[in-house]
């Protein structure tokens, strides 16, 4: 049976000029750039530049002079009352306001050239002319270099390497040969490349040392035997178990700490290994300055050869369908330059609210970061929160302390004994100090700090110290241990 009732919904719908402002907001420069330049190549009627006021002033005049031609063109050439509606002109005096970015010759901001650079990768396999391999270990060393991620270890499983060469070239390569190749590619430089764990890593560049002294050989017993201990720090057990003097096992973990546990890094390009900020925040006088790093950002504007073919004045007007395309064109053309220009003053405003809640910090760094949360930014400029976290999602702003990310101005606060809150980054560098100050011989343990930091007036629990310490991947008291 069929029942006729009325619901109240209340729903949130966006048109597609805001779901495109929104897309852009959370951009960061490089991306908005990436983005810029595919509207360029979908949409003809955008195009690279500042328009001329000369032209603008020529346009009107010609407009206002053919009014009365146009307007019996029009009668002549528009077959539809839907094209009678509205026309080019129309949507051209809603004038979109443009994106103009500043031009400064000669700007020392200019990105040089990069240099050539050869891949880790590339330089192994130019080595394999020292390996002396015949065409199938080539082959299975090749597969190993695929298989090898950024910090230089083999992580895929040995027989799945080949059980994949014999499948695919029909060969009966053994376990044996195969072990053999690797041990090959391990010994290449970077030393311990390819190696499928720590310990297999140390050994390798142990072993390729042209020192046999003493220390070393303790320092392979360690790594063969002991390493549990080693890892663990049990340096009495070690000295028990070889008989060595706590001088004999400073001097082998001396070696062994010079050892690179990441032989895959340091091979990062240069042009991938830098931020690029979005923000430029500078103190002119008394008063900072922030400045949209969109140096890089072209300048739009609407394809003037675009516009004259529906041009009503013309006397060779387009075909309606010809019309109805370039309109649409214009308008996502138009919403595009909007949304830029909206997306800038949206940053901006966000940029100088977190300015001045953390005044502090410009004024005198890190030290004076207080607590702030995005409603405290999003409630000074009368924005909804959404909006502050895709505009700090992934942004950066230069300052006289360096570079930093916007999500570093967040953070939460911790009640002290007089009532005021502090930030918890404070906290976690108060905790920093600490460790940096403690006695190697007798690390500081999470509740011996815990201690300390309340002492300092800071309401703070043990497991507090030790979610915080986790964060910046500092290992625990046992482990912080030096001989």
């Amino acid at each position: 049976m069929l029942n006729i009732s009325q619901q109240q919904k209340l729903l949130q719908k966006l048109s597609p000029q805001q779901i495109q402002y929104l897309e852009l907001l959370q951009l960061p420069v490089l991306a908005l750039e990436q983005r810029i330049k595919t509207e360029l190549e979908v949409n003809p009627l955008l195009e690279e530049g500042q328009e001329l006021d000369q032209e603008q002033t020529e346009s009107n005049n010609e407009q206002t002079e053919s009014a009365e031609v146009d307007k019996q063109s029009e009668n002549a050439e528009e077959p539809t009352s839907q094209e009678n509606d509205y026309s080019l002109e129309d949507f051209m005096n809603d004038d979109p306001g443009g994106y103009k970015t500043p031009y400064v010759a000669n700007d020392e901001f200019d990105e040089l050239p990069q240099p050539a650079q050869v891949s880790l990768v590339e330089k192994l396999r130019q080595q394999f002319g020292m390996l002396d391999l015949d065409e199938k270990e080539l082959v299975f060393a090749e597969e190993i270099l695929g298989n090898i991620d950024d910090d230089g270890y083999l992580h895929r499983e040995l027989p799945g390497i080949i059980d994949d060469i014999n499948l695919t070239y029909n060969w009966n390569i053994s376990h044996q040969q195969a072990e053999e190749i690797l041990r090959k590619v391990q010994r290449l430089d970077p030393t311990g490349i390819g190696s499928r764990s720590l310990q297999e890593c140390l050994l390798v560049q142990l072993e390729m040392l042209e020192n046999d002294s003493e220390h070393v050989r303790i320092a392979k017993t360690i790594l063969t035997k002991l390493y549990e201990e080693f890892t663990r720090k049990h340096y009495d057990e070690i000295i028990k178990a070889l008989g060595v003097s706590r001088d004999q096992l400073r001097s082998a973990l001396e070696i062994i700490h010079r050892l690179n546990p990441k032989p895959g890094e340091g091979t990062i390009e240069e042009f991938n290994n830098y931020i690029t900020p979005d923000f430029l925040v500078q103190k002119i006088e008394d008063e900072f300055v922030v400045t949209l790093n969109d140096r890089s950002v072209p300048p739009l504007r609407i394809n003037k050869n675009y516009r004259d073919i529906i041009s009503r004045k013309k006397r060779n007007p387009a075909t309606s369908e010809t019309r109805d395309f370039i309109r649409k064109k214009f308008e996502a053309a138009k919403w595009f330059i909007n949304s830029i220009h909206q997306r800038r003053e949206t940053m901006l405003k966000v940029m100088r609210a977190i300015i001045e809640l953390q005044m502090d910090f410009f004024e005198h760094g890190e030290e004076h970061l207080r607590p702030m949360i995005y409603k405290d930014v999003a409630e000074r400029i009368g924005m909804d929160i959404s909006t502050i976290s895709r505009v700090v999602n992934g942004k950066y702003v230069q300052t006289d302390y360096g570079v930093y990310e916007l999500r570093y101005f967040f953070s939460e606060s911790i009640e002290t004994q007089s009532g005021d809150g502090i930030s918890n980054k404070q906290v976690k560098r108060i905790i920093k100090e600490l460790i940096e100050k403690e006695d190697p011989n007798k690390p500081l343990s999470d509740d011996k700090i815990a201690a300390l930091v309340r002492e300092l007036g800071i309401h703070i629990a043990r497991r507090t110290v030790a979610k915080y310490r986790e964060q910046m991947y500092i290992p625990v008291a046992r482990l912080r241990r030096k001989l």
